[in-house]
């Protein structure tokens, strides 16, 4: 009668795992996530909803999801822009110009709003420029469109560059033989690779915008139903003493920051899945390389 014996092994369990981690998360993210929620419902609905709602509140939902909205468009065209440079291309200093992309993630907030205002105000090295063109760069939208581009750019750049590495170049070399101008050939071939990359980069730099405070309050002016932002409002209403309200506002941008996380994960199993089906395609090439995709 043969004994079979179970291999153990050296590392720790899934059940030992799995306390380990909802133990870490319930106390980092889950218990003071139910505490916001358990103050919150601590108000009446009619004083929740004239608190969400209130003129003030909706004009700070309105720069900071807009501003926030613009800034991931732009670092989606320009960080695209950013990753081919460096992925394709060789050049003098390259090497400066990708730890740079990182600089927003090591600078403090703070210390970026600082020198983005110096640098944007009327009397700085870009503003005194802008000054005479009429458009005002600091202590305006534009100030805080400004701030959440530079926060932003590294969550596209990062995201969209390994992509870009992975991507086999025989490929686009395949379609221009078979008479693809470089147009059909971005469109065709190598936007479908990187759009789920571009995507995930679009919607965590957006997700990053809107909870941004440090860099934007110094830029923006501070000024209500024009430039101020719902972090900062948030910060307001706990200098008043008015926590209910605070935590009022904060579950709505708690479930607007949710709903983008899970958009992120969806588009992270979209990836995957167009990843698993390009695999799939180039198997199909291979096995009929004289495909004429291209030829018109």
């Amino acid at each position: 009668m043969a004994i079979t014996l179970k291999k153990r092994s050296i590392l720790p369990g899934f059940g030992l795992t799995l306390g380990f981690t909802l133990s870490y998360l319930a106390l980092i993210v889950l218990i003071p996530l139910s505490a916001t929620f358990l103050k919150a419902s601590t108000v009446t609905w009619t004083r929740f909803w004239q608190t969400i709602s209130d003129p003030r509140a909706v004009a700070s939902y309105r720069i900071s999801f807009g501003a926030s909205l613009i800034a991931a468009l732009i670092n989606l065209v320009f960080g695209l822009l950013v990753a081919w440079v460096l992925v394709r291309y060789t050049f003098p200093g390259k090497r400066l110009v990708d730890s740079l992309v990182d600089l927003p993630f090591a600078l403090p907030t703070a210390v970026a709003g600082i020198a983005l205002t110096t640098i944007y105000s009327s009397h700085g090295w870009v503003g005194r420029y802008l000054e005479p063109l009429g458009i005002k760069a600091a202590y305006s939208p534009l100030g805080i469109v400004i701030a959440l581009t530079f926060i932003g750019l590294p969550f596209v750049v990062r995201t969209v560059q390994p992509v870009l590495e992975d991507l086999d170049k025989d490929v686009e070399e395949a379609a221009s033989s078979l008479g693809a101008n470089r147009l059909q050939i971005f469109t065709r071939v190598i936007l479908p690779a990187i759009l789920p990359a571009a995507l995930t980069g679009f919607t965590m730099a957006f997700a990053r915008a809107v909870g941004e405070y440090g860099s934007v309050v110094f830029i923006s002016g501070n000024m209500p139903m024009r430039t101020e932002i719902t972090p900062l409002l948030i910060i307001t209403k706990l200098d008043q003493y008015d926590y209910a309200g605070a935590t009022a506002i904060a579950v709505v941008m708690l479930v607007a920051s949710f709903t983008l996380l899970l958009a992120i994960n969806l588009l992270q199993k979209w990836s995957s899945r167009g990843q698993r089906g390009e695999s799939r395609e180039e198997a199909v090439i291979a096995g009929n390389p004289l495909e004429p995709s291209f030829v018109q």
